[in-house]
């Protein structure tokens, strides 16, 4: 008798293996889609803690000359030439959640050298929310006076940056010199160089500096000649007086302000409102340089948040779903494959078989009354006498 072998077992057909591979490919890349917009832009969506930035503002106004009021004759310069700098830095407390930033800014005319032609000088200091841009605890502080400490100074409002996603609102926004916060309202949508921004304004109306800041400077006695109005010598007490009107333009998606200008006025005088001696009044706004640097972070942050939020999503989601239903399809088509029944076409490979011989004899007679013809049948069935 044949003696029965059992068959190896086989590993996984090739044409289960691909549509299990793509299927779990697929899931894979849908979940990837659906998840980065939830976590990862979020991550990028938070102020850099390296920051190192510098914006310079030029413009042209009218200046006291401070050391007219001493000579005993106020004296305001015309078309002066004025430039202010600002420069930015991370400093500690800095962590996931906040930022601490330092801004030193000065405000120069150009048309002298040195100290003679510096105006104001200022340093401000405060923690912000790295997504909102909100102040935080602890309290900033402000130094105006170079003899003097940093006064610690509670910060209520936006200053260097909008949040991400800004929105057409108004947002509060402190000034250093008045050092309160004051409505920055929303005006327009429009571009700089092809990028959209919106655009707000901020009006501060008359502050007195001398309950700002206790400065000799901000409340002068001095003889009406002095100060140029009628009274000959009798002494004229004038305090110095802030008004400001500030234009800022946002790129709302990363909240980078592109450009800003101010129309600065600051002025001794008797009642708030009336100006009688201008100490400054200028328009001041970014130069073309600063607008250039701002307008690069602002795309740089822009295609990050795009790349991550929107075109990696989208690949991942499309590619996602092309590789689960061509799984889907081959798995199936697979199974239709498998149920088809086999068809036949040869002897069993383990029974061997035996001719014979079917036909009939006549008994001599020479005629086969039956069709010759030869079977195989196996062995097996055969049985000997």
């Amino acid at each position: 008798m044949a003696k029965s072998s059992s068959a190896p077992a086989s590993t996984q057909s090739p044409k289960r293996v691909l549509p299990s591979i793509l299927i779990g490919l697929g899931v894979f890349l849908l979940v990837v889609a659906i998840l980065i917009p939830l976590y990862t832009v979020g991550r990028l969506e938070k102020t850099p803690l390296d920051l190192e930035i510098t914006t310079v503002a030029t413009g042209t106004g009218s200046v006291l000359d401070s050391r007219s009021l001493s000579a005993g004759a106020a004296r305001v310069d015309e078309n002066v030439p004025l430039v202010s700098q600002r420069f930015v830095t991370t400093e500690e407390p800095s962590d996931s959640d906040r930022i601490t930033v330092q801004a030193g800014s000065t405000l120069r005319r150009t048309d002298r050298q040195g100290d003679t032609g510096l105006l104001t000088a200022v340093v401000d200091r405060v923690t912000l929310d790295r997504v909102s841009s909100m102040p935080v605890d602890p309290v900033g502080s402000i130094q105006s006076q170079a003899d003097q400490p940093a006064t610690e100074v509670p910060h209520t409002g936006l200053q260097y940056k909008f949040p991400f996603d800004a929105q057409k609102q108004t947002y509060p926004f402190f000034d250093t010199v008045a050092r309160q916060s004051f409505d920055m309202t929303f005006v327009e949508e429009t571009q700089i160089e092809g990028v959209t921004v919106y655009h707000y304004t901020q009006t501060i109306p008359a502050q007195d500096l001398s309950k700002v800041v206790p400065s000799p400077t901000n409340k002068l006695a001095l003889p009406a000649s002095t100060w140029g109005v009628e009274g000959g010598d009798q002494p004229i007490t004038m305090t110095r007086f802030y008004e400001n009107t500030r234009d800022i333009f946002v790129e709302p998606t990363t909240g980078v302000i592109v450009k800003g200008q101010e129309d600065v006025h600051q002025y001794y005088a008797r009642r708030a409102g009336t100006p009688e001696v201008d100490v400054i009044r200028a328009p001041i706004s970014f130069d073309d340089n600063t607008v250039e640097y701002q307008l690069g972070r602002a795309r740089d942050g822009m295609d990050r948040i795009a790349l991550i939020g929107r075109t990696v999503p989208i690949v991942a989601g499309v590619v996602g779903l092309i590789s689960l239903v061509l799984g889907l399809l081959l798995l199936l088509r697979g199974g239709r494959g498998q149920g088809r029944p086999a068809t036949a076409t040869g002897p069993a490979p383990d029974a061997p078989t035996q001719a014979y011989d079917n036909r009939v004899d006549d008994g001599g007679r020479g005629h086969d009354w039956t069709t010759d013809r030869t079977e195989e049948i196996p062995r097996t069935n055969l049985r000997k006498d």
